[in-house]
C-alpha cells in the first residue's frame, strides 16, 4: 500500500476533514504543520529557557519573542491552525515556570501562577501573539489533561 501523504516546505500534505459551503464534511487533501516543524519549533522555544530569564518582565518576554512566535503563526497557521495549538500553549507552560521562578511567594503556587496569568491575558489580551489567537491562560482548566 502507498503512502497518501508527503512532506513539503514544512507542511504535510494528507487526507483531512473539509467543510465545503453547505456546511457538509468531506475528505479533502489538505496541507497541514508537518511534525518535523513542530518539533523544530519547540526545541526552538525550549532554547530561550523562557523560565530562567527571571530578570525579565512579562512585557520583556513577549517583545523578544512574539515576533518568531507571530511569524509561525503566519506560515503554519495558514492552514489548520489547530495543529499548531498545542505547540503554542505549551509557551503558556513555560510562562508559568518563569512566574514561578521569578516571584518567590508563587514558588509553589502554581494554580495561583495560572490564575494570575489568566488575569493578566484578561487585562492585556494582545500582549503575546499565541493570546491574540484565543490561546491564553485560562486558570483553572489550563494545563487539564
Amino acid at each position: 500500500m502507498r503512502s497518501r501523504r508527503f512532506t513539503f516546505l514544512g507542511y504535510t500534505f494528507r487526507p483531512r476533514l473539509a467543510r465545503n459551503k453547505w456546511g457538509k464534511n468531506f475528505v479533502n487533501f489538505l496541507p497541514a504543520v508537518s511534525k518535523d516543524a513542530i518539533k523544530a519549533m519547540g526545541r526552538e522555544i525550549r532554547s530561550w529557557h523562557i523560565a530562567r530569564r527571571s530578570d525579565k518582565s512579562l512585557g520583556d518576554l513577549a517583545r523578544m519573542f512574539n515576533s518568531i512566535v507571530q511569524g509561525w503563526i503566519n506560515y503554519y497557521g495558514r492552514f489548520y491552525k489547530s495543529m499548531l495549538y498545542p505547540l503554542l500553549r505549551r509557551i503558556n507552560e513555560h510562562l508559568v515556570r518563569w512566574a514561578m521562578r521569578k516571584y518567590k511567594r508563587l514558588r509553589r503556587r502554581e494554580t495561583r501562577v495560572r490564575q494570575l496569568l489568566a488575569e493578566a491575558s484578561r487585562r492585556s489580551p494582545r500582549l503575546f501573539a499565541h493570546w491574540r489567537i484565543g490561546l491564553k491562560p485560562d486558570g483553572w482548566t489550563m494545563g487539564a489533561r
